[in-house]
């Protein structure tokens, strides 16, 4: 018997998902408990298994489309069965969905009524000869699938919404770019293979292109740009919510202190020198003295949760490491009880897989308190967003040699700026300013990390 494939539930957070890759074809025999697609959830890439065996009869959400949880995106059965009842029962669940949200908002009734208008104008036209029917599939499938017609040959190009925003945040040439995708489609994969092949510097500043200047032509009549509209990613909707759920109800405060960085660059300098297969950074020196300073001071290692205040025995930093599709927060789990080298190994493995879209929640959900860095990119100073239910987040600006006054004279340091983003239902001025001193005293001093 023929049964729906739905949207599953793959990470505690996941509201939909987005097909990335189709790991079956329709027509292709299926077994319980194998991998059948990728979906991109929230924060990483993972398999769908399938939960009966038979044959993939129906693909209903294509990729690079999403859905929401329980929605059929496929269906599995036997070969040549009737699924007729189970295409018209996911039909009718649209047009019912669309009813509850008109109902929540008065100004969709109106879209709602010319959805049903047009609904019923297909309805006269399938009456018609058989003949036209092919020609409207075509022109529906040019509605449904974004297209991209590059310059020069005039050839036209099927791209799916994800590898089109993948190609344009990664500096892809589409025109270079061969689809393996159903009619020659460009998915994900395709993009990620001409990724691989450019092989571009992670750490390298962007190069910038010369501008061909266009001349404009006389008399010419200039309106609005042209534009396109490219679905959002699941991590990148989700980054959306909470960053609404973050700066609206929690009660921001920062604080600034400015530190001297040559110890603590000294002395990794010193630690990369022992042990060269380390490569301990400066991001993981500031890891271990986070993890430290919130050891004093149990009151920010905390998090907000409406009629507690729960207090953590360990440091679970979220380090922020910047995605193709947004921004991730694995987490090194009781910092406070690792080394350097510990820390730094971990940190170099997370931030790969999290890049690959490879974590599995527990690696990205649970922290104790964050740490983001964009000195890397010359920010000197900036103020981050605070990740709830977390109390606090450290924003590291770069270290850069400035003149300073010591004992009365003029000399060249190496300053860094530290801004603390605090949430003042848990963490008051006076505590989040004790923590950055110790912070500060930590790491200006940082041979206290191995008196400890």
């Amino acid at each position: 018997m023929a049964t729906q494939v739905i949207m599953p539930k793959l990470s505690p957070t996941m509201e939909e998902g987005q097909v990335a890759r189709w790991l079956k074809k329709e027509g292709d025999k299926v077994s319980m408990g194998e991998p059948l697609a990728e979906i991109d959830t929230d924060k990483a890439t993972m398999e769908m298994q399938a939960l009966s065996a038979g044959v993939l009869l129906k693909i209903l959400v294509n990729e690079g489309e999403s859905a929401p949880l329980g929605e059929p995106i496929a269906i599995v059965g036997e070969k040549d069965e009737d699924i007729s009842n189970l295409l018209e029962g996911k039909k009718e669940r649209a047009p019912k969905a669309e009813e509850e949200k008109a109902e929540e908002k008065p100004e969709a009734k109106e879209e709602l009524k010319e959805a049903k208008k047009e609904k019923e104008t297909e309805e006269e036209e399938a009456a018609e000869p058989k003949k036209a029917a092919p020609a409207k599939e075509k022109e529906k499938e040019k509605e449904t699938k974004p297209t991209v017609e590059p310059s020069g040959d005039g050839r036209r190009q099927l791209i799916s919404p994800i590898a089109a925003r993948m190609a344009a945040e990664a500096g892809v040439d589409l025109r270079k770019v061969q689809g393996t995708g159903p009619g020659g489609r460009i998915i994900k994969r395709d993009i990620e293979a001409a990724m691989k092949e450019a092989k571009p510097s992670p750490a390298a500043a962007p190069k910038l292109r010369p501008m061909a200047m266009p001349k404009a032509q006389p008399g010419a009549v200039y309106g609005p740009s042209a534009y396109r509209d490219e679905p959002m990613s699941e991590m990148r909707r989700t980054i959306a919510r909470r960053l609404v759920t973050s700066l609206g109800p929690v009660p921001h405060f920062f604080l600034t202190t400015e530190i001297e960085m040559d110890r603590a660059a000294d002395m990794r300098q010193q630690i990369n020198a022992l042990y060269p297969d380390a490569k301990v950074s400066l991001n993981d020196v500031i890891i271990k003295v986070v993890a430290a300073a919130l050891m004093q001071h149990p009151q920010v290692n905390a998090s907000f949760q409406d009629k507690t205040v729960r207090y953590y025995e360990h440091a679970d930093i979220g380090v922020a490491v910047a995605t193709e599709n947004g921004l991730i927060t694995p987490i090194v789990r009781a910092a406070d009880m690792k080394s350097l080298i510990e820390i730094a190994a971990e940190v170099r493995e997370l931030a790969g897989r999290a890049r690959e879209r490879k974590l599995k929640p527990e690696e990205y959900m649970g922290a104790t308190f964050s740490v983001s860095n964009l000195g890397m990119f010359g920010i000197d100073e900036f103020t981050a967003v605070i990740n709830p239910p977390e109390a606090a987040i450290l924003a590291i600006g770069a270290m850069t040699p400035k003149p300073v006054v010591r004992e009365g004279e003029i000399t060249i340091r190496q300053m860094m700026r530290a801004t603390m983003s605090c949430d003042h239902r848990v963490v008051d001025g006076a505590v989040g300013a004790q923590f950055l001193q110790t912070f500060k005293q930590i790491i200006e001093n940082p041979l206290y990390l191995f008196l400890g």
